[in-house]
């Protein structure tokens, strides 16, 4: 497809980008980067990693601005208006940010490898995401590809699937497959012993046996 840099530079606002937001999500496709691509369609990179990436509005988090009356003696006084009860059904909210999770998910991986292109520093691409340097560094130091002559490449989809097989996957609990230690740590428990006193008890108890030895955290 034949595509034309638009010539007038000045804002279009994002409904008359049709055709560069087209372009630019064929070429990023196509292997390029952010950078590449927002240059090549002419627009800011910003605008681009928001395209990619999606926009977050901050007006959405704000709390219903206080209207201003007047009372008679003209002393200005700030109060909120109720809101009016009308017989419809209310237009559904959309949610305003994302729930968080202390893994980093593959869109923020994406975004990682976007800005290692265009050479940005750890700690401004952990302010972009709201995360810790040391997060975004360690997970550059453990998820990366390493390639000949001690030369490396962050892929995000690889670090991906590097991070998602070592998470740790969920195991049957020792107490529940073992009648006979949930019993003893009942008893442990039922006498207001602590944790670490059931775990040195059952050790004293059963010595030969680690079957029947726990750990207090």
């Amino acid at each position: 497809m034949d595509f034309e840099v638009r010539k007038v530079r000045s804002a279009q606002g994002r409904r008359k980008l049709h055709a560069e937001r087209a372009e630019y999500f064929r070429l990023v496709k196509a292997g390029y980067t952010n950078k590449e691509a927002s240059a090549a369609v002419g627009v800011n990179e910003r605008t681009g990693r928001e395209w990619r990436n999606g926009r977050w509005d901050p007006q959405r988090l704000r709390p219903p601005a206080a209207q201003a009356t007047r009372r008679p003696d003209q002393e200005r006084v700030y109060i909120k208006r109720a809101p009016v009860l009308q017989d419809r059904v209310p237009a559904a909210v959309p949610l305003a940010v994302e729930v968080r999770s202390r893994y980093l998910s593959e869109r923020e991986r994406i975004h990682i490898a976007d800005r290692l292109r265009e050479k940005a520093s750890i700690r401004s691409i952990a302010a972009e995401l709201d995360r810790s340097p040391s997060t975004i560094s360690r997970e550059i130091r453990r998820n990366r590809t390493n390639g000949t002559r001690k030369q490396w490449h962050y892929r995000p989809f690889a670090a991906q699937a590097r991070a998602d097989g070592r998470r740790p996957r969920p195991k049957p609990r020792k107490i529940s497959q073992n009648p006979e230690l949930r019993d003893a740590v009942q008893a442990g428990l039922d006498e207001r012993w602590s944790p670490e006193q059931i775990c040195h008890a059952l050790r004293r108890q059963f010595p030969h046996r680690p079957e029947m030895h726990v750990v207090h955290e």
